[in-house]
């Protein structure tokens, strides 16, 4: 069995879309163990607590990242994860993290990477920036984190079509019912079953 550890701020609408994963047994051999928080309000750790998973909190107000980010590699190994899912978590943590969780820390991002991501890039920011420059087809990407900014390699995508009378709100809705929480507990499924393999910046998955 592997750990799967998720990382939240929020609502935790990916969250719960893990959690159904798993109670359907759609993640094959992985358990989420835990979900950490780093703000103690963050309705996720709801989420989490009515379905029995443990929660932990690790409060990111008045902490430096350096400092936060070691608080929260020595909690992961504390947890044994084995698979770090990023869902809405709104930390951007250091250089250490990554050397920590090689290829075994994912993230949701809600555009088409290389496009729309990067610094500043993140929430219905993205979404903002989709609509502006007129696309016609948008979606998200599940990618490995590494030390660049939405840099890792690429693990799953999908699409969706971007409409004429769109909202930043409405798209947003459209990408995380449609692809987010359909290719997350895939992937999550896809590395806990030892099928993704990283070669550089290239994630192959079989």
């Amino acid at each position: 069995m592997k750990n799967i550890v998720v990382l939240v701020s929020g609502g935790g609408t990916n969250l719960q879309a893990l959690i159904d994963a798993e109670k359907r047994g759609e993640l094959g051999p992985g358990k989420i163990s835990c979900v950490i928080s780093s703000s103690p309000s963050a309705y996720a750790l709801t989420r989490a607590a009515d379905n029995g998973i443990r929660t932990v909190t690790l409060p990111k107000k008045g902490v430096g990242r350096e400092e936060y980010t070691h608080q929260m590699v020595e909690l992961l190994k504390a947890e044994k994860a084995d698979l770090v899912i990023l869902a809405g978590f709104m930390v951007i943590l250091g250089e250490e993290m990554a050397q920590a969780f090689p290829n075994a820390i994912m993230n949701v991002h809600p555009a088409l990477i290389p496009s729309f991501c990067g610094p500043g890039y993140y929430g219905l920011h993205v979404h903002e920036a989709v609509l502006a420059a007129g696309v016609k087809v948008t979606g998200a990407t599940i990618h490995f984190v590494n030390e660049v900014c939405d840099g890792g390699p690429i693990i799953l995508q999908g699409t969706v079509p971007v409409e004429n009378d769109d909202t930043p709100e409405v798209l947003q809705r459209r990408v995380m019912e449609n692809v987010e929480w359909k290719l997350l507990p895939k992937a999550a499924r896809l590395f806990c079953e030892g099928k993704i393999h990283v070669e550089g910046n290239i994630a192959k998955v079989y």
